[in-house]
């Protein structure tokens, strides 16, 4: 009996040794990939990858729209609505802002669901590379990690930078340079002020907001924007 418990006690051991190797290596391998995208551009997201699932189900030549651009090539007016909008803090927090998520969960606690998350830049930035939009707290737990490797790892305009190119803007529509072609027949460094604003205000919902250009209020969210913009720091 004894030698049954030991034998037993041995093998969950092994087991957790085992979940605790993979563990490292998943986060090894995470580590490594945002190395690699400190100097490389992303060729497909998480997210790209997904959506693209999504596109070949319905139309099995579909192709998304993504081009990267580098940092310059990308409207100021941009980087500052998208920081007015979705982080006014970016470059002062390390990767979460505590402030932001204290208000989030009050909020969602007074309407009795969730209608606020209070990610920033970079946990949006996480999730995008190298997960999915589906919501269960294993995943928060890994984006929280990816967190804190993309604030060690790279610094903020290289966050931005990334974000900015990744982001989903449409069906099929990636990053600011095709969201610029795709709606205003421009390219990312010439967006205008209400341009940028307004892709900004289309972020949290953008296959919504695409079927719906003219909804009141993404009118009402893009003049808020707009009046925020001149405050909001940028790297």
């Amino acid at each position: 009996m004894a030698r049954s418990g030991h034998t037993f006690g041995w093998w969950i051991s092994r087991a957790l040794a085992l979940l605790l190797l993979a563990f490292v290596l998943v986060q090894a391998w995470f580590a490594a990939m945002i190395v690699w995208y400190r100097y490389e551009p992303p060729r497909q997201t998480a997210f790209m990858a997904e959506r693209m699932g999504e596109l070949r189900a319905r139309d099995p030549k579909a192709v998304l729209q993504y081009r990267w651009v580098p940092y310059e090539r990308i409207s100021t007016n941009l980087k500052r609505a998208i920081i007015a909008s979705e982080d006014a803090r970016f470059m002062e927090h390390d990767g979460f802002d505590w402030e932001g998520i204290r208000r989030a969960l009050a909020k969602n606690d007074r309407r009795g669901k969730i209608v606020a998350g209070g990610s920033t830049i970079t946990q949006q930035l996480a999730k995008n590379l190298f997960l999915s939009p589906s919501r269960s707290y294993l995943r928060k737990g890994q984006e929280a990690i990816i967190t804190v490797m993309l604030e060690t790892l790279l610094d903020k305009r290289r966050i931005l930078e990334l974000y900015l190119n990744v982001i989903e803007w449409g069906s099929g529509v990636f990053g600011a340079e095709a969201a610029a072609h795709h709606y205003d027949g421009i390219t990312a460094a010439r967006l205008s002020a209400a341009q940028a604003a307004r892709l900004a205000a289309m972020a949290p919902s953008p296959r919504r907001f695409e079927r719906n250009p003219r909804s009141a209020y993404l009118t009402g969210r893009t003049a808020t924007i707009l009046a925020r913009m001149p405050g909001a720091a940028i790297p």
